[in-house]
């Protein structure tokens, strides 16, 4: 027997929520099929949430150590490690209840299958497998729907190198019993920055290796240069530009010998470290769908979209990390509701994401959104540019949080925010004020005039905005 229904949502993450209570609420049949035995995707079960759970442990580490400064006598602060993993386990519960996805799916209407997969067999028809793949027994069924949307994430790269198998992925940082005296970390973006200021906060020695010629590569090269500078400082070894990372042995003793290549010479590098976590990057979860028995298109090895997210095949869509773009949950979830509708009502919606933030909580924190500077150069070369530190604001000298910036980016006329791009404490509600700004077509005049409230942070926004008015144009015609 085959079952019909009017939109298949395949992926239970942030995407795919959205989709299938859009898709309900358009009035459509739905059915959501998810492999795990829950909802929430990799960012709230393994990514974003956890993560952040072990960041706010790792601030309060360095904030006892600083209280001294502020006559709080308290003795060098010791980490329980399986405590603090299983209080961020119990965050991770909450935010679950929280969000109460399951009971919102199923008040719109939303037949949910979990622990299930599913397959395409060809075009039309999707093979369901799974402990409620049907009636409970677990045999499988085939489902046909008028259109699918295909929601299922990505997967954190495993390093096709020998011994790729000693290394942890960082979801699997909570596996560990108890902390490591000494980690190296391959990969410098986002995740790779995050845990090392996790790690070295908790008292571990870092080492940060990336074949990029500098960590954080999609930033603004002032952000990189910042948050190399500062983690440097720290007593984090960061080694970018290598020609490639070898292998990995596992000693007799149960430590890590990890062998790479500079890129200043043939010779190859060694260390010995207690873990190795490689947070190499993101790959789509292309595998498994059928999608050659279904004629997608595959570019790049993620499913090649259109501006509406149709795929190849014009009833199958795909969004979220599986187009191999934007791959952030506040970009999914947006296009995931748009494909329901062009699904749902034949419609031709997109959603750009050029005011897209981004950033993440280490130490100091980082963010950024619209153009870096050389893209808006490549843009209008007319562009202004204004750079406001950090020790210019009231509240980081009260906070002992004087190390950062602000930059912002204007077209040459100033009618236009181009970029903004924050290093130091709370950059990430910094950069989430000037999206604002950014999305309400607010000029830098009308910026220079907010009255932020004072002493704040997000008060830097103001700072940055009025030397911007003062910066001079390349072009005198323009000023």
């Amino acid at each position: 027997m085959t079952q019909q229904f009017d939109v298949a949502v395949v992926g239970a993450g942030p995407a795919g929520i959205a989709a299938a209570l859009r898709a309900a609420e358009l009035g459509a049949s739905v059915l959501l099929v998810e492999r795990a035995d829950h909802v929430g995707g990799t960012c709230v079960n393994t990514g974003c949430v956890p993560t952040r759970a072990l960041a706010k442990a790792a601030r309060l580490m360095r904030e006892i150590r600083a209280a001294g400064a502020y006559g709080i006598r308290v003795s060098d602060p010791e980490l329980d490690w399986p405590a603090t993993a299983t209080l961020v386990r119990e965050r991770v519960d909450l935010v679950r209840e929280s969000k109460a996805d399951l009971e919102r799916l199923e008040k719109a209407g939303v037949d949910v299958r979990l622990s299930t997969t599913a397959e395409f067999t060809d075009a039309d028809t999707l093979r369901l497998r799974g402990d409620s793949a049907a009636d409970g027994t677990g045999a499988p069924i085939d489902v046909t729907a008028g259109s699918v949307i295909l929601c299922v994430g990505g997967h954190s790269r495993v390093l096709p190198i020998p011994g790729a198998e000693h290394a942890l992925l960082p979801e699997h940082l909570l596996t560990v019993t108890e902390l490591p005296r000494s980690v190296a970390i391959i990969g410098g973006g986002n995740t790779g920055a995050q845990v090392s200021t996790i790690l070295d906060s908790f008292g571990v020695q870092v080492t940060l290796l990336d074949v990029a010629p500098r960590i954080l590569m999609p930033s603004d090269p002032d952000v990189s240069e910042a948050i190399t500078r500062e983690f440097t400082r720290l007593g984090i070894t960061v080694r970018t530009g290598l020609a490639g990372v070898d292998s990995l042995e596992k000693k007799s003793d149960g430590t890590i010998l990890l062998t790479w290549r500079d890129a200043e010479g043939d010779d190859p590098s060694t260390a010995v470290f207690d873990v190795v976590i490689m947070a190499a990057g993101w790959p789509a979860n292309v595998e498994g769908l059928g999608l050659d028995e279904a004629g997608v298109d595959i570019e790049r090895s993620a499913v090649a979209v259109d501006r509406y997210f149709r795929s190849s095949v014009p009833h199958i869509f795909a969004v979220g990390d599986l187009t191999g773009q934007d791959m952030l949950v506040q970009a999914a979830q947006f296009e995931a509701e748009a494909a329901a509708e062009n699904a749902v009502l034949g419609a031709n919606r997109a959603t750009p994401h050029h005011l897209l933030p981004v950033g993440a909580f280490t130490d100091p924190d980082y963010a950024s959104v619209g153009l870096t500077e050389e893209q808006a150069r490549e843009r209008d070369s007319q562009c202004v540019v204004a750079v406001a530190h950090y020790d210019r604001l009231e509240r980081a000298i009260i906070d002992d949080r004087a190390v950062g910036f602000l930059k912002l980016i204007a077209d040459g006329r100033r009618s236009l925010i181009l970029g903004a791009h924050a290093v130091g404490e709370n950059a990430v509600e910094v950069i989430q004020a000037v999206t604002t700004a950014m999305a309400a077509g607010a000029d830098v005049s009308s910026l220079a005039a907010v009255k932020f409230a004072y002493p704040t942070y997000t008060a830097i926004v103001g700072v940055a905005a009025r030397d911007l008015l003062k910066t001079a144009p390349t072009d005198p015609t323009l000023a």
